[in-house]
């Protein structure tokens, strides 16, 4: 069963689970905002030891290649954009994986129905979610830590965080040791409030993303 996580829970991965495929869903409506996820891999400072340890559509592969963004997918009016990462094969400094998300000329207050989704890799066709967690603070912030997946001994644990920014993707990957130049910085600025949707992929097989609430059970 998927457990459905409150905001700052933790919940511990079963001892099978190799690698995990992260992913964040929003609605599409009207003046929705474009919606982008990431991952940075920190070490045990809370910080990233070189760029390339952010992850993003700019940046999509981690030189490990044990952490990958996908192509953004949709089905009806659901949008995803995923990262996998194979927690069994990541380099050994490796403390945590935080996953983000953020928007560009708008904040997430003008997104609805925004969660992450978290699967086993492994699970197969129509595997269910391991965990879901609910994202509603929005309101004023473009660019949110949804959520991070940590080292606890020889378990990996997942946590619900939900804490936003007000200063952008930028502001976020700057505050855990990301360098970030003026250029970048400035076409980042310049984007436009509503980019051209990227080219839509059909949802990976065996993946299929559960659209009601009531499919979401809380564990014991």
């Amino acid at each position: 069963m998927t457990r459905v996580m409150p905001k700052g829970s933790n919940t511990t991965l079963p001892a099978n689970v190799a690698a995990v495929r992260a992913v964040l869903c929003w609605q599409v409506l009207p003046g929705t905002p474009e919606v982008d996820v990431s991952a940075l891999l920190l070490s045990s400072q809370g910080r990233v030891r070189k760029d390339t340890d952010f992850v993003f559509f700019n940046q999509p592969r981690h030189p490990s290649g044990r952490v990958r963004h996908r192509a953004k997918s949709r089905r009806g009016d659901l949008l995803t954009d995923t990262v996998d990462i194979d927690l069994d094969q990541l380099p050994g400094w490796v403390d945590r994986v935080v996953v983000a998300g953020s928007v560009e000329g708008a904040d997430f207050a003008t997104v609805s129905g925004l969660h992450i989704l978290l699967y086993d890799i492994a699970s197969g066709p129509d595997a269910q979610p391991l965990a879901r967690f609910d994202i509603t603070d929005g309101a004023g912030v473009s660019a949110l830590l949804c959520g991070e997946l940590y080292r606890r001994g020889e378990a990996w644990k997942f946590r619900a965080i939900g804490q936003g920014y007000a200063s952008g993707l930028v502001g976020l990957a700057t505050d855990f040791g990301v360098t970030i130049d003026e250029d970048e910085e400035q076409a980042a600025e310049a984007a436009p409030a509503y980019p051209p949707r990227p080219t839509l992929l059909p949802e990976p097989p065996g993946f299929a993303l559960p659209l009601q609430g009531p499919q979401f059970l809380t564990h014991a």
